[in-house]
């Protein structure tokens, strides 16, 4: 039974460390822990919000909850490999009972001391195992620390590259730039301006930023990616050979998030036209389109 206990607990752990190596620094699919967490956040704040709108908090929020969880679960993991080896290979201060603090709850409060490296030092490994593993620990409760630390300080950069190409959309959407002035070696470079920022937001890497909402319509990049869309068809068709083929450029920078969204969040299975409207409206933004609607598939 022992030994059963002490597997379960280095599993758990082992988990964990998975999940957040595939978080922050090798992003797949098979990463799920994270990923489940902040999407039942973001459908919670989503049911809860007017209008089923998702929260503006719903980002911050699940990230706090992935560190949560990864912090709970590893301290309970080294809780369950520390119990078995209670109260025999531990010392205990002064006035403490070695037979009345050998519960679960003891191992936990062990493991949760240790994990924040604290250092306490009422009940400690002496002997045996428990005695390596303790350090160990110490160091897996950095590892934590740091990596939240790394993840909080890269998603905000790419948040701010995403609301930045947002606002550009915008400002061409209002500034109602027609086929005539595209049809020019300026509206090649605005195009392929508008090719370099999407190849810029990065839901591969930064997954969890699409759990967050933009609630000012003007840095919303679900509610301006219609406009992008509308915005390469029209410049497919001018006359200028250089506008034609940013036009290509762009047109495939949008296929190719509309692909990754389609991947990892949306599973629509259609064309661009259809994974950026269901992106717009699991944001609570309206869909709007500018010129034809680009409803192919991908090629």
């Amino acid at each position: 039974m022992a030994w059963l206990v002490t597997a379960s607990g280095a599993l758990l752990v082992l988990v964990i460390l998975r999940d957040v190596f595939h978080t922050l620094w090798h992003p797949t699919r098979h990463g799920g822990l994270s990923r489940l967490v902040m999407r039942t956040v973001w459908r919670v704040s989503a049911h809860r919000g007017s209008r089923r709108r998702p929260a503006g908090l719903a980002g911050p929020l699940g990230m706090v909850a992935v560190v949560a969880v990864w912090a709970l679960t590893v301290a309970v993991g080294w809780a369950l490999v520390y119990w078995p080896h209670m109260p025999d290979d531990f010392s205990y201060a002064s006035g403490l009972a070695p037979g009345e603090h050998a519960s679960p709850v003891d191992a936990l409060y062990v493991s949760l001391v240790t994990l924040a490296t604290l250092g306490l030092g009422d009940i400690a490994p002496a002997t045996g195992w428990p005695r390596v593993l303790a350090p160990m620990e110490a160091l897996v409760g950095f590892v934590l620390l740091s990596a939240t630390v790394a993840w909080i300080l890269g998603v905000h950069p790419a948040l701010a590259r995403r609301r930045t190409l947002a606002l550009r959309l915008s400002h061409l959407r209002r500034s109602a730039t027609t086929t005539r002035s595209l049809d020019s070696g300026g509206g090649a470079a605005m195009l392929d301006g508008l090719a370099s920022g999407l190849a810029t937001v990065d839901f591969m890497q930064y997954a969890e930023s699409y759990y967050f909402h933009d609630a000012d319509e003007h840095t919303a990049l679900p509610r301006q990616l219609g406009y992008a869309l509308g915005l390469a068809a029209r410049a497919a068709e001018a006359d200028h050979p250089d506008v034609r083929l940013s036009a290509s450029v762009l047109d495939r920078a949008l296929d190719d998030l509309a692909g990754v969204l389609d991947e990892r969040f949306l599973r629509t299975g259609g064309g661009p036209g259809q994974d950026f409207a269901a992106f717009a409206l699991d944001h609570g933004q309206p869909w709007e389109t500018d010129g034809p609607p680009a409803a192919r598939g991908r090629g």
